[in-house]
């Protein structure tokens, strides 16, 4: 590669320089994109783990920005026509937004570090939701306490101040993690007494500019803390957002919004209520149906056989129903259950009896109905598609029975 003259970083001199004039001081064709060199550039080539600026120059989009050996690098899909007094223009929103959740990431660990000595070992801005990981697992009241107090910092309108300090000046600093193992120029990020620490990345010079942190959720994440949070515009949205589901739950139940809990407290204590009662007919319900199979079920010697055929019944409430009927010795259970193209088969019997295999009796029968299933001397189950031929299958486990009984 060329020995290429770094490039002036305009983004650590004003960090609200939007629009600039530069040369082009090397283009390299890559993979049908070009790689274009500045003499100097307010893109931000990201770092610190905020992504880089986008933009344009020359009215050609700018798709990345990266930095190799102090040279500043932009990636376009075609080449510039031209190679001075570029128009170069930053994507403004998306450097704001990148400036905003990167500071409110070093105020929260400043808040967690300060007042409860819980320092940060990670963090990840992303498109919607950025994450900070603080060591430990936190208790809820730590990190509402921390919430408020990132934004009781932002009501004060901290300075923030990015620097290059010496070597010797760095020796000085208390800053809040230890240096990175790098021979390049390390920056520091200083919001007055409440965080120091080692950053390249850009950030609004006060924290009135934050606006807003609000954190949304958090989890334990291998021994730490993750916490998502949202800043600036994204919370602001956010909080816009959940004030209107707010209104439409409150217009939605016909209460009051300081009275949503309490009305949706009441609707979940009514709805067990009617649950139980619910359950209770149920089992009335249940024993009637008892009782009406019993009564219908044919006699063979001392054993009370119950044959049934349903229709969308579901095969578990089937299966308790058996298991209730073969609680009381010599009956013997031949349900079906047909639900739209599927039938479902259950053959039961009391404990007792060891005349007849429910095993041997299904595997016979439910090849009338197209199906595989099977079981033990006392339960089988199966199912099959010919529902059309489950009244004779039933019929013909039947005979069976009638013929061994």
């Amino acid at each position: 590669m060329i020995n290429l003259s770094k490039t002036e970083k305009l983004y650590y001199e004003d960090r609200y320089l939007k629009e600039f004039k530069a040369n082009a001081i090397n283009v390299v064709e890559k993979n049908g994109d070009f790689h274009v060199a500045l003499d100097k550039t307010t893109f931000f080539p990201g770092g610190g783990g905020q992504p880089c600026d986008t933009g344009v120059i020359e009215g050609i989009e700018v798709k990345e920005v990266y930095e190799e050996d102090g040279v500043i690098f932009h990636v376009l899909e075609t080449n510039l026509k031209r190679k001075e007094k570029l128009k170069c223009t930053i994507n403004w929103e998306r450097r704001l937004d990148g400036m905003q959740q990167h500071l409110a990431q070093h105020v929260l660990s400043g808040c967690f570090y300060e007042y409860f000595n819980s320092n940060t070992v990670g963090f990840h801005l992303g498109n919607e939701i950025s994450t900070v990981d603080i060591i430990g697992f936190l208790e809820e009241d730590k990190i509402h306490e921390a919430e408020k107090l990132a934004n009781d910092a932002i009501i004060k309108g901290l300075v923030v101040d990015s620097f290059s300090p010496s070597k010797q000046e760095l020796k000085k600093l208390k800053l809040r993690r230890d240096l990175p193992k790098t021979n390049e120029e390390i920056r520091v990020v200083k919001i007055e007494d409440l965080d120091i620490n080692a950053c390249c990345g850009i950030h609004p010079r006060n924290t009135i500019e934050l606006q807003l942190i609000k954190i949304k959720r958090w989890e334990k994440n291998k021994g730490n803390t993750r916490i998502e949070y949202v800043a600036g515009k994204r919370a602001i949205e956010d909080l816009f957002n959940k004030e209107k589901i707010v209104r439409e739950i409150s217009s939605i139940l016909n209460a009051g919004e300081d009275s949503i809990v309490n009305t949706v407290n009441n609707i979940i204590n009514g709805s067990r209520n009617l649950n139980e009662e619910n359950k209770k007919l149920k089992n009335e319900l249940s024993s009637y149906q008892i009782k009406e199979l019993i009564d219908s079920g044919e006699s063979l010697g001392d054993i009370n056989v119950i044959k049934k055929v349903y229709n969308g019944e579901d095969a578990k409430h089937l299966s308790k129903l058996a298991s209730k009927l073969i609680e009381e010795d010599n009956r013997i259970i031949l349900f079906a259950s047909i639900n739209e193209d599927k039938v479902s088969v259950i053959f039961t019997s009391s404990k007792n009896i060891k005349k007849v295999s429910m095993n041997d009796l299904l595997k016979d029968a439910i090849t009338l109905v197209d199906g595989k299933g099977g079981g033990n001397a006392n339960l089988a189950q199966g199912a099959g598609k010919g529902i059309n031929n489950v009244d004779n299958a039933l019929d013909y486990a039947l005979r069976r029975l009638r013929d061994n009984l």
